[in-house]
């Protein structure tokens, strides 16, 4: 598709937005401190290299004069030879320094951006787009390395060079110093000007990158949906329209650096057709001799040569500060733990207490934050695939106006299996979320063995559970890797045993690999079936003593479900299950089946009992549940 039909479809442009995330330098420092030692041997290398420039036009002009008058012209021929090559030998060493340490703060922000990542409430990544945080570790912690590369690091020895050159040229001609300073003024200026300009279109750019990846990571991981609905031209529309917009940022920021390096160019230019032409009007006069001028002119380059170093530095510095201000916005983001108590308990054991699982009047509601992501997702979804895909945790079922629930109570007793059923969006899937502790309650109070969740440690709580999620995921990488995600330390024969449990020794026989069989981008390889019992096999391989199971055996045929209900009855003795209900064969044999509806409890008790007294629970055993 051509760059004017992406822009025809985008519809009008937006001014870019100011109140987005901005860095100042005080929050690049931290990133460079860490590698103090390396950039203090940098400075004292830069200063080294300043004295060896310096000394340069100094020595040129002592052999001007001795030509002039004569005299042997004796060591310093040597000693301004040993200047260049002392001066270039520092300067190569000094690149690989810089060069280095450039890419170790890369390395070091993306470790810090990958730490918090990985430790972000669940409502962040519900609210946030899965590419725009990819694209924070991968593109925006690459700009940070033009900080050090392209002139900051090394200031401290341009700063030296540039004092020093106007020292001398002070001394020299203070006349021609003080043409050369208006001169050089005005560019400072105007660059000044420029570098908040180029900051903002940095931004800009790399949140456009973000929107970007997180559209390529969207349509990607719908292929096949897309596909089949014939949707792949419109995808494509969109996409390259997001790319059009980071192609105009990009264009803006390159308009506003172009600007910089001719402005150094024209300062060095006019600052040498000054000193020419009023330097030659001085020796003329015989206000200066020609061996001052030339060194003068030397200093001149030497004055010249650190401003554009220090121009380049305004325009990488900006650039890093515009993707900077994009990585402190997920660095400041509390992390999930922070709001825990100090003292966070370790968890009960539940195989003792009485009641495993209680709810008491609890009421949630998701942020705006995460429903506003959540609408505008389902928004955009719809223009093109006509349908929503549930997410990991369930929430687009849940999602909506208001509380999701409201005044929900109810007990599981330790051992006992208990189902969740109702009709969709009555809030099924935010009680196991609740459970988990990927949010806490609006107000209530959620109990695991008799203890609140939220004073519980997280990591502790989580042990006690195992989780099987509607659409659970399988990760790219082994059989063996899957299962082991909760259990790293398990044996083959355990691996082998657990997943024979759930009817999946054929996929071990199809590969000679067994275990080390690769399961493809997103478990491509299996089937959906397959996928969900390779999710709870995993969460049986853990062995927990609670059981949560969202809905697990929606993706299973009826031979297969029924030998998925055989396995799940082995490991259940002494355990306790929670089960979201699809099919009325998996509730029918609970201990206690709770209906949910619109987020209220309205009603609890076996099969028999709700049949005979809740009209809603008795349309869907009607319906056997396909709710």
């Amino acid at each position: 598709m051509s760059s004017d039909t992406a822009r025809r479809t985008r519809g009008p442009r937006r001014p870019a937005k100011d109140d987005g995330p901005r860095a100042s330098l005080r929050q690049l420092l931290p990133f460079l401190f860490e590698h103090k030692g390396v950039l203090v041997l940098v400075t004292v290398l830069s200063i080294l290299a300043a004295v060896t420039t310096l000394g340069q036009p100094l020595v040129v002009g002592q052999l001007i004069e001795r030509v002039q008058s004569g005299e042997a012209l004796g060591i310093l021929v040597w000693a301004l030879v040993a200047l260049v090559i002392v001066s270039s030998l520092i300067s190569g060493f000094q690149h690989y320094l810089l060069q280095r340490t450039g890419t170790a703060v890369v390395l070091s922000s993306r470790r810090r951006l990958i730490a918090r990542l990985l430790h972000l409430p669940v409502q962040e990544y519900d609210a946030r787009r899965t590419g725009d945080l990819v694209s924070r570790v991968g593109t925006d912690t690459t700009l940070l390395y033009a900080v050090l590369t392209q002139g900051l690091a090394d200031s401290v020895g341009n700063a030296l060079i540039f004092l020093g050159a106007i020292i001398a040229m002070l001394v020299i001609d203070p006349v021609l110093l003080l043409l050369i300073l208006v001169v050089v003024g005005v560019s400072v200026g105007v660059v000044g000007v420029l570098s908040g300009r180029i900051r903002r279109s940095t931004q800009v750019q790399q949140e456009k990158v973000g929107e970007l990846a997180s559209g390529v990571e969207r349509a990607i991981g719908s292929i096949r949906t897309i596909r089949a609905a014939g949707a792949a031209d419109r995808e494509q529309e969109s996409i390259s329209a997001t790319a059009a917009d980071a192609y105009d940022a990009g264009v803006n920021v390159a308009k506003a650096s172009a600007l910089v390096v001719p402005i150094a160019g024209v300062a060095l230019q006019l600052s040498l057709l000054v000193v020419l032409g009023v330097g030659g009007f001085r020796v003329a006069s015989g206000a200066i001799s020609i061996a001052a001028l030339v060194t003068f002119v030397m200093f001149l380059f030497f004055l010249i040569a650190p401003l554009g170093s220090f121009f380049g530095a305004i325009t990488s510095v900006n650039q890093a500060l515009g993707a900077l201000g994009r990585i402190q916005e997920v660095l400041d983001l509390p992390t999930e733990t922070a709001d825990d108590v100090v003292a966070a308990a370790s968890a009960p054991d539940v195989t003792a207490a009485e009641t495993a699982i209680e709810f008491r009047d609890v009421h949630f509601s998701y942020p705006d934050a995460v429903v506003s992501a959540r609408r505008s997702a389902e928004s955009e979804a719809l223009k093109t695939l006509t349908e929503v895909r549930a997410d990991r945790s369930g929430l687009a079922e849940d999602v909506r106006e208001g509380d999701v629930l409201r005044g929900v109570s109810f007990r599981v007793p330790r051992g006992a299996r208990v189902a969740l059923v109702g009709p969709s969006g009555a809030g099924k899937s935010t009680t196991l979320a609740l459970i988990e502790r990927f949010y806490d309650p609006t107000s209530g109070a959620v109990l695991l063995g008799g203890a609140d969740v939220r004073s519980l440690d997280r990591l502790a709580l989580r042990a006690q559970l195992g989780y099987v999620e509607q659409d659970a995921p399988t990760l790219a990488g082994t059989i063996g890797d899957n299962l082991r995600l909760a259990s790293p330390h398990a044996s083959d024969a355990e691996c082998e045993e657990v997943l024979r449990a759930v009817n999946l020794g054929d996929v071990l026989e199809r590969s000679p690999l067994g275990l080390e069989a690769p399961v493809g981008e997103a478990g491509v390889m299996l089937s959906g079936g397959e996928r969900q019992r390779l999710a709870i096999a995993r969460a049986l391989l853990a062995a927990p003593p609670i059981l949560l199971l969202d809905e697990s055996t929606s993706s299973l045929d009826g031979l297969n479900e029924q030998r998925m209900r055989e396995a799940i009855d082995a490991v259940a003795t002494g355990r306790t299950l929670v089960v979201i209900a699809h099919r009325l064969s998996t509730v029918i044999d609970s201990d206690l089946i709770v209906v949910l509806d619109r987020g209220r409890v309205v009603g609890q008790g076996t099969h028999d009992e709700l049949v005979a007294t809740v009209p809603l629970y008795r349309e869907l055993a009607q319906r056997q549940l396909l709710a």
